[in-house]
């Protein structure tokens, strides 16, 4: 090609962006940029998704192959009327909260957080076999330890849920924060 026919296409791609006007452009930019994102972006990553598929597909094929850890027996699958029974058997008895207060206050130890007095209230929906407990628990910590803290109480006490944080600093150079988290531990009301 010549410098002339460069020229000529050149003028022939101004004229043609120039009648698309201020929206076409955008249009067209958009369109141009969706297809580098989709080459440099999407397709890399669908080969990564695919070796990741295969990988799940053989770990699951595994874990219905092998014996579960707890009694040397292949795992089976709970049907229908035995699903609902082994579901409430994982929750601890209603007798059993204040361990699990314990728990809680021994993990703060651990964490050095301090805690200031607790709210705790039971709710009992009707018709339900599972008892609500909810805990107010004003702590006081640096990030870390509340957030340590936080992880460990869901990591001890399994049928406990976090249900809101509220964190306030005194001010921007204090490292002390001073949070509100409330927990619910679900307690089960028949007998296991």
């Amino acid at each position: 090609m010549d410098l002339n026919s460069i020229k000529t296409v050149w003028l022939r791609v101004r004229w043609q962006t120039e009648r698309l006007g201020p929206a076409g452009k955008l249009g067209f930019g958009l369109l141009v940029f969706s297809a580098v994102f989709f080459l440099v972006a999407v397709l890399p990553r669908q080969e990564e998704s695919k070796v990741l598929m295969a990988e799940a597909e053989v770990l699951e094929a595994r874990i219905r192959m092998e014996p579960s850890t707890e009694s040397g027996r292949p795992r089976r699958r709970l049907q229908g009327d035995q699903a609902l029974p082994a579901f409430y058997a994982f929750f601890p008895k209603l007798d059993s909260s204040p361990f699990w207060i314990g728990e809680l206050v021994r993990i703060a130890g651990e964490r050095g957080v301090e805690i200031s007095g607790t709210e705790y209230r039971m709710v009992r929906e009707k018709d339900l076999k599972l008892a609500r407990y909810e805990m107010m628990v004003p702590v006081r910590g640096n990030y870390s330890q509340l957030r340590g803290f936080i992880a460990d109480a869901l990591h001890a006490v399994p049928a406990m849920a976090l249900v809101d944080v509220a964190i306030r600093r005194e001010g921007v150079h204090a490292e002390l924060l001073e949070a509100n988290i409330k927990f619910n531990l679900y307690l089960g009301e028949g007998k296991h």
